[in-house]
């Protein structure tokens, strides 16, 4: 109920502010499992991925965040679950494992952290390591803009990439390999904004 609401809040503040806009949603499976990777460019990002969708999205969260008071408890009902800083933990990897595994879907950033600068389009292997282990659908997602006032974003969902050659193979560099096969197609859908 919570989640509902603010998404429909958000929905309208963003579309207010930003003109935010979608294509693809109809990339989105309507169940099972599904990995949302996106570029990361501001803090602004996890709702705009997630709140056009019909489906609730999961995403990490600083462990920080859940020790203020009400802002903990709100975002853990949005969704987010705690992941310690300067790395994923085992308990955070579970938790994405059986979010997946159980059919929901998850929102996450392959390049780890925002970035604008020389390193963009260089992924870490969470993500592709979470797309292997539980054979969720992998949407490659592309934030267009820039999030000044009153400017249109777009957000383009892509068809799902698939990792079935990276999943056979199992070879010590499956994991980096499909991490750049998704990277490849966060990139192309930025280049055709």
């Amino acid at each position: 109920m919570i989640y509902g609401f603010c998404r429909g809040a958000l929905r309208l503040i963003y579309k207010l502010l930003f003109r935010l806009e979608a294509s693809g949603l109809e990339h989105i499976p309507a169940e099972g499992g599904v990995l949302l990777c996106s570029n990361h460019i501001s803090l602004l990002d996890p709702p705009t991925i997630g709140i056009l969708l019909k489906r609730k999205v999961h995403f990490m969260a600083k462990k920080e965040l859940f020790d203020i008071f009400g802002f903990g408890w709100l975002i853990k009902q949005l969704g987010a679950f705690p992941v310690k800083r300067g790395g994923v933990s085992k308990e955070s990897i579970k938790t994405s494992l059986l979010l997946l595994r159980e059919g929901h879907v998850m929102g996450i950033f392959p390049e780890g952290t925002r970035n604008k600068g020389e390193d963009e389009g260089v992924g870490k292997r969470g993500a592709a390591t979470f797309a292997l282990r539980s054979d969720a659908a992998v949407i490659p997602v592309a934030i267009i803009g820039n999030y000044k006032l009153f400017r249109k974003m777009r957000v383009v969902y892509g068809a799902p990439v698939d990792l079935t050659v990276f999943k056979e193979e199992k070879g010590p560099d499956s994991a980096e390999l499909a991490t750049a096969a998704i990277m490849s197609r966060i990139a192309e859908l930025k280049s055709r904004g």
